[in-house]
């Protein structure tokens, strides 16, 4: 290799020297060295970190502190360096602390001396912030897309379910017959608001710290606002302390993450109970089941068991980040180097989840029959006791001989549909003598035509409503 040429990377020596070394002596000790090594955890943030090197030449550039030049000559050096890393399969065989030192090492080895210039006026504590931020843009808007699909396909599954009514629960106990499609809509909702979260958390990490160096900012005239341009952040730090230990975006995200996990969890439990033998109303894609090694019958909702544990893992990376953030004095403290592994996880678990969950949701059926035998005339007993408040009864009245009714219909061991009318005149007087009121689930729901009720009219409402929530949120 001629000496011109820049060494490979898998050419790199086997010790690679700090960028941080100054006055020390010696070497780290080999448990520190693991200790202070997070090449592996940061190895995803070089497309980001060299993308701010870009701009920081370019700023170093318009400060007077680099020629045109010595700011074309680094440009094209990091350009080589993301080729030499991108073509890499990982961070394993290289001998760096970290990402940004394996940046500058290959960039000075590339364009000789004048790599050494790209650091002037930047703290690693202002560059670790800046690719960090770069990275969580990108990784909000990936998320972002992907509450969208997952919300779309409860959406989609509930316009196919239109005119299916199924028994609504509290306690996990039939309470009123709703529309299948009203209980699908109600997992959507909250995704709705999660998706809310992550653009708030989306807002809050486009601030730009590139320009606070190690706590005190730049002493050079570098123009924050060309940069912020120039990397895509909608606006710049005010304090250059706060800049670079604010770590707040992060948790945000990692709350918002661990929500929505929450929410997931709560919608495959419903999965995992609704298509079990005992409730048998709806079955999963043969892509979201397995089945036992033992047992040649089983068919095993394991996308939705998955996914619900995976949710500790989401509120244990938040809890981690918290307690991580609750002690640090002012300014950066190395205890931040704690934030990429939780985000990191976390971001992951969540998009594999929602593409999970979403296929899942879209492969899931419904048994018709079953559920319409699950529709028990006890479940109309509040339409009785609202047939009774037509008549001008009082509620807590009509709700008493009601009551009564479902007593004696238990008693005689019949259904609340198969009693006569002496047996409802006995109750309220109120009931007359004529023929019983109709107990149909159907009509139960078209009853409730409010806002967020049930009736055809409601459902459409709130499907529009769902509609421009989506339109309003989703990433362009």
């Amino acid at each position: 290799m001629r000496s011109s040429e820049a060494p490979k990377p898998s050419e790199a020596p086997k010790t690679a020297r700090a960028i941080w070394g100054g006055p020390l002596e010696g070497g780290l000790a080999p448990a520190m060295e693991a200790l202070n090594r997070s090449l592996d955890v940061d190895w995803r943030l070089w497309p980001h970190d060299v993308r701010g090197s870009r701009a920081w030449v370019g700023g170093l550039k318009g400060a007077g502190v680099l020629s045109a030049a010595e700011a074309r000559r680094l440009c094209e050096g990091l350009d080589q360096v993301a080729n030499q890393l991108q073509a890499l399969p990982g961070p394993e065989d290289l001998p760096d602390e970290d990402v940004h030192s394996v940046i500058e090492r290959l960039l000075t080895e590339a364009v000789g001396p004048v790599g050494g210039k790209l650091h002037t006026g930047r703290s690693r504590n202002d560059q670790v912030a800046t690719a960090f931020r770069l990275w969580g843009k990108e990784a909000i808007r990936d998320l972002r897309g992907l509450h969208v699909r997952m919300i779309e396909s409860l959406r989609d599954r509930a316009r196919d379910a239109a005119g299916l009514a199924m028994p609504g629960y509290t306690h996990l106990q039939r309470a009123q017959p709703v529309p299948a499609a009203h209980w699908l809509l109600a997992r959507a909702w909250p995704l709705v608001r999660d998706l809310e979260a992550l653009a708030a958390v989306e807002r809050e990490c486009d601030v730009m710290p590139l320009g606070s160096g190690a706590v005190a900012g730049c002493p050079f005239p570098v123009d924050r606002e060309a940069l912020a341009a120039d990397l895509g952040f909608a606006a710049i730090s005010e304090n250059s302390i706060d800049a670079v230990s604010d770590r707040d975006w992060a948790a945000r995200l990692l709350f918002a993450a661990a929500m929505t996990g929450v929410h997931l969890s709560q919608l495959a439990e419903d999965i995992v109970l609704f298509s079990t033998a005992e409730f048998g109303f709806a079955r999963l894609g043969g892509g979201f089941t397995t089945g036992s090694s033992l047992m040649p019958q089983k068919r095993n909702p394991d996308a939705a068991e998955l996914v619900r544990g995976r949710t500790g893992r989401l509120v244990g990376n938040l809890n981690a980040l918290l307690l991580v953030l609750k002690g640090l004095p002012t300014g950066y403290n190395r205890d931040l180097q704690e934030d990429k592994e939780a985000l990191f996880d976390s971001v992951d678990t969540l998009a594999l989840s929602l593409r999970v969950m979403a296929g899942a949701v879209e492969s899931l059926s419904f048994s018709a029959g079953t559920i319409e035998s699950a529709l028990d005339a006890e479940l109309l007993a509040t339409d009785l006791a609202d047939h009774l408040v037509r008549k001008g009864v009082p509620f807590r009245e009509s709700h008493h001989a009601v009551a009564a009714l479902v007593q004696a219909a238990q008693a005689k061991d019949k259904r609340l549909d198969e009693l006569g009318p002496a047996d409802l005149c006995q109750a309220h007087p109120a009931f007359g003598d004529g023929a019983p009121p109709v107990l149909d689930a159907a009509a139960s729901v078209e009853s409730r035509a409010v806002r967020g009720g049930t009736a055809q009219t409601a459902m459409a409402a709130q499907l529009d409503s769902l509609d421009a929530a989506l339109a309003s949120l989703a990433p362009s």
